[in-house]
């Protein structure tokens, strides 16, 4: 009799459980769903105890991957991995971790696991992940002699990142406690929101965290404060960037947009947006003003880099036509001080995300990238410009320990010739830090050399990982044709760069016409200046058609296009022998739109131009 009641007890004990880890289950659910993956976290592990199931076990390793928290998202894909009807992308997953966590061998098994597992698997993303693994090895064998030092009077244990020259100090963004603002992470590209569960104004459920905000560090060495600058919101504000002047500010932000833009009862993910700011006489910053191509609904707009003249803002963005992913763009302000189009960066971006550009002196744009051959997670890489601001030459990897097997990203250099770069790699005070990179020889640039190795030049196959969607687009790490940052002198532990002439915006025509249209202005005074400045230099312009018409009328209306702009330069005072003119027709297109290829207007667009070089 006691045996009978022995089992009884025993099944309905089961029952009680099942249940419980049910419910529990239930509620974890319901926070991921709505980001709060902090919260998600205690409670699939509450319901994995009690019992264990391949969905909790799955949604472990997702939500600690959603938090860069690498080595329990190798624990709990391990896990999911060796359960019974464990998905596909539970593999690559797994992989990612690895790389994630230095393993590399064990890396490529299981990206070899995954693509004999996985439906579709193109031969050239497999190899980008093998080659990635096996680039990473070599590069850790052979070490750049770089110096990357933990900037510990900006880090806290919280995350820290995207550091910026302002007014002789630094303004960078942060998580960090603060009683006067809240603020999220850096991989919180987006807030999500049901209309009956809106986010907590006072913690960023993603990370458990504050919000992101920003954050100003004096050069006289005084204590971290709060940026003056009143957003308007209490939600994520980061990664900024100054005109030369420190008068004009470009930032990301958060916003709730109102009711009217809510589908009742249904979730809405709101995506981050470009504000910009300006200050006035007494210092006050202006009301924050939302970027004209900003989207909240469709699609996130951030990463902004505003060039020092204020004429040419670079973004990142996952809005329709892209790469894949988040890709760089760029826009020129007009005659008029509006934001043009924004052009996608197509030589740069892959599939993946590319993130936080920058240029330096040199005319050497950086920027980060997890769709290119790298270490793992987000890689800084670089490549030259021309003096017209396209790139030239091949995209680099910077190698190691420039880069590590976690996130890299916002790199750039400050006014007083110092390089900074933003990561979670391992050894740091919080979750991402900002680091220091100077060469380990005394007047030695970190920057301008880029490594050599061989892998580096394997940049054929842009390609990203299937979860490229979990990779932040917009407010944590950030190319642009033009730079005029002051010269240091060179010093030892820091990175110096070496004046040149700015990059002169391409000017672009309406179609069938050779007059020089107002938004052309800004430029042409630009080359005016800089024939003015240099002595004896010379520029050549050259312009250029789109393909539709006759061929020989194409490059009579470009030597036409080529003659405005001479006539224009002489006269603003140039003497005629100093332009090299030269019209080219449609024989150098930016794009595919050759002679019966169909294009948009937009695309055309790009080909109908004048473009310039200085030649001393």
């Amino acid at each position: 009799m006691r045996k009978i009641h022995y089992a009884l007890s025993l099944c309905l004990l089961f029952s009680s459980v099942n249940s419980m880890a049910q419910y529990v289950i239930k509620e974890a659910d319901k926070q991921y769903e709505v980001f709060k993956y902090a919260e998600a976290i205690s409670l699939y592990e509450e319901a994995y105890n009690k019992k264990a199931t391949l969905h909790a076990a799955e949604r472990l390793g997702d939500c600690y991957r959603l938090n860069n928290n690498y080595v329990q998202a190798e624990r709990w894909y391990a896990i999911a991995t060796g359960m019974p009807d464990s998905k596909a992308d539970n593999l690559f997953f797994y992989a990612r971790a690895l790389q994630n966590n230095s393993k590399y061998a064990e890396a490529k098994v299981q990206y070899q696991n995954y693509a004999t597992a996985g439906k579709n698997v193109p031969e050239d993303l497999k190899n980008t992940w093998i080659a990635s693994c096996d680039s990473a090895i070599s590069w850790m064998k052979t070490p750049s002699p770089l110096k990357i030092d933990n900037n510990r009077s900006l880090n806290s244990e919280k995350s820290d990142w995207s550091a910026v020259s302002y007014q002789g100090g630094m303004v960078f963004t942060s998580d960090r406690f603060t009683d006067k603002a809240h603020q999220p992470k850096k991989h919180s590209r987006i807030l999500r929101f049901d209309t009956r569960n809106t986010p907590d104004p006072l913690l960023n459920g993603w990370t458990g965290n504050d919000y992101l905000h920003l954050f100003y560090k004096p050069g006289n060495g005084d204590s971290v404060q709060l940026f003056p600058l009143e957003t308007g919101t209490g939600y994520h504000v980061g990664s900024a960037s100054f005109t030369k002047d420190g008068k004009e500010m470009y930032f990301t932000l958060t916003r709730i947009p109102g009711k009217g833009n809510r589908a009742k009862g249904k979730a809405v993910t709101v995506n981050i947006e470009i504000y910009s700011s300006r200050q006035d006489a007494s210092g006050k910053w202006s009301a924050p003003l939302a970027f004209t191509h900003n989207n909240v609904t469709a699609y996130s707009v951030g990463d902004p880099f505003i060039t020092e003249d204020g004429m040419a803002l670079y973004f990142s963005s996952n809005m329709p036509g892209g790469a894949g992913g988040t890709d760089l763009y760029v826009c020129y302000r007009t005659a008029v001080g509006e934001w043009g189009p924004p052009l996608n960066l197509k030589e740069l971006n892959t599939p993946g995300n590319e993130r936080s550009p920058a240029v330096t002196k040199k005319h050497v744009l950086f920027f980060a990238s997890d769709g290119r051959i790298g270490m793992g997670g987000l890689d800084i890489f670089r490549v030259a410009l021309d003096n017209t601001g396209k790139t030239k030459g091949t995209v680099r990897n910077m190698g190691y320990p420039f880069n590590s097997p976690q996130d890299d990203f916002a790199f750039g250099v400050t006014e007083a010739g110092i390089a900074y770069l933003s990561s979670n790699r391992d050894g740091g005070v919080g979750s991402d830090d900002i680091y220091t990179v100077a060469r380990l020889k005394e007047g030695e640039s970190a920057v301008d050399e880029p490594s050599t190795t061989a892998q580096d030049t394997i940049n054929k196959v842009p390609v990203a990982p299937p979860d490229s969607a979990s990779v932040p687009a917009g407010i944590d790490p950030k190319g642009n044709p033009v730079a005029t940052t002051p010269v240091p002198e060179p010093a030892k532990d820091s990175v110096t760069t070496t004046p040149i002439e700015p990059v002169i915006p391409d000017i672009y025509f309406d179609f069938n016409k050779a007059d020089i249209r107002a938004d052309a202005q800004p430029s042409l005074e630009i080359v005016v200046k800089l024939l003015a400045d240099i002595p004896g230099s010379i520029v050549e312009v050259g312009s250029h058609t789109d393909s539709r018409g006759n061929d020989a009328f194409n490059l009579q209306l470009s030597q036409k296009r080529a003659a405005s702009v001479a006539n224009y330069l002489v006269g603003k005072g140039v003497e005629k022998a100093r332009i090299k003119s030269k019209g080219y027709g449609e024989t150098k297109l930016r794009n595919k739109c050759g002679n019966g290829v169909t294009c948009s207007e937009e695309e055309h667009k790009l080909n109908r131009r004048t473009e310039f070089k200085i030649v001393k």
